[in-house]
């Protein structure tokens, strides 16, 4: 009995020994690797360590500011344009004496007409081929073909009666024929305030490469100057960038500009143009119209179809015809188609500066029988100044 007791006992501890070898060994063994996981799109690529190979880098979307988390937990910045300075109003010189301060400007006509005259007329012995010299020094500066005749047989006759003739004798006399000739008794002021009603109406017209927009930008400042409100109309619609420059022109000085598309119909930028003027109280209301070749009937047409438009308002009070000095002549058969479209109230002579043919003046005031009454002498802004026969006298003929 004993015997089998112990034969189990010993049965147990063997079975026993083997299953704790059997567990051993199965912990010992290693569970096979999990599979790899799937990459985060989302997150940025790991940093290359040493001996890693460059990569190509991929293209990754990029995020704005606002879309960042700040790591302090902050509101995100939001990044401002910094807003557009309204332009700096400018104050145009005072118009009072402008042509004065202007005179040097004068210079190629002094040398050509004024000067020119005084020479003759001081040589020794007036005959008749220096009188044929005088005539010839004024048809050159395109006094015209009349007025040069008178001119010549006043200065004779006066030079005849004088007998005796001193620079200073000379010089007098000179300066009242040329201050006769060039017109003292002219109305030259810009009619822009009519007694019954507000706004003065003025349009600008000419043919292109007059500085037609630029003189009435000039002239917004003349009128600003002389302590008016200015409206622009850009009716200049065929010239792509006439519209952008008379209103820079405008901003300069505060006067409001009136526009419409590219191409657009210019009569109704006029009128509306007018229409802004009398609802803003505004004192004048300048009209830029698009450049015209006189010899294009259909565009003279249009420009007095403008001008009818504009008289639905109100009576147009001032044609300012710009014309430019340096083409002499020419300018003279310009005036005259323009004139015959529309009643030309007022010349505007830009370049005057820069010809030896001031006596223009003198020809176109005779040709249209109106007065010039504004003139170019430079590029700068206040470089326009109404015209003062006396001052321009002087500015020929020198001190």
């Amino acid at each position: 009995m004993e015997i089998v007791i112990l034969a189990v006992v010993i049965a147990v501890v063997v079975l026993g020994a083997l299953g704790g070898l059997i567990v051993g060994s199965r912990r010992k063994k290693q569970l096979p690797p999990p599979p790899p996981a799937a990459p985060d799109i989302t997150a940025p690529p790991a940093e290359p360590h040493v001996g890693d190979e460059a990569e190509t880098p991929r293209e990754e979307p990029r995020r704005t500011i606002e879309e960042v988390d700040l790591p302090d937990g902050s509101a995100p910045v939001v990044v401002e344009e910094p807003p557009t300075a309204a332009p700096e109003i400018e104050i145009p010189e005072p118009t009072e004496g402008r042509l004065v301060r202007l005179r040097a400007r004068l210079s190629r006509s002094q040398n050509a007409l004024g000067k020119g005259l005084l020479t003759l007329l001081s040589r020794e012995h007036l005959d008749e081929d220096t009188w044929e010299e005088i005539e010839d020094t004024l048809l050159t500066a395109d006094v015209g073909v009349q007025p040069t005749q008178e001119l010549v047989e006043r200065l004779r006759e006066r030079v005849r009666v004088l007998g005796t003739r001193t620079p200073e004798e000379l010089r007098t006399l000179l300066r009242e024929e040329l201050i006769t000739l060039v017109g003292r008794d002219m109305d030259r002021a810009v009619k822009t305030e009519p007694e019954d009603r507000k706004p003065g109406i003025v349009m600008v017209v000419g043919v292109n490469g007059t500085g037609k927009t630029t003189t009435t930008g000039k002239l917004a400042r003349v009128l600003v100057a002389d302590g008016q409100s200015v409206v622009l109309g850009a009716a200049d619609t065929f010239r792509a960038a006439a519209a952008d420059q008379l209103q820079t022109w405008g901003e300069r000085v505060g006067a409001y500009t009136v526009r419409g598309p590219e191409g657009g119909d210019p009569a109704s930028v006029a009128f509306d143009a007018v229409k802004e003027g009398k609802e803003m109280g505004a004192n004048v209301v300048l009209i830029d119209t698009a450049g015209r070749l006189h010899t294009k009937t259909g565009l003279m047409d249009e420009l007095g179809k403008v001008k009818r438009v504009v008289e639905k308002h109100a009576p147009v009070d001032e044609v300012l015809l710009v014309l430019d000095a340096t083409t002499g002549q020419n300018g003279l058969v310009q005036a005259r188609v323009f004139a015959e479209v529309v009643d030309i109230t007022g010349i505007v002579l830009t370049k005057l500066d820069g010809t030896a043919k001031g006596g223009i003046v003198v020809a176109v005031q005779r040709e249209l029988g109106v007065p010039v009454k504004l003139v170019g002498l430079g590029e700068g802004a206040d470089d326009l100044a109404p015209f003062e026969p006396e001052a321009f006298v002087d500015a020929l003929i020198g001190e």
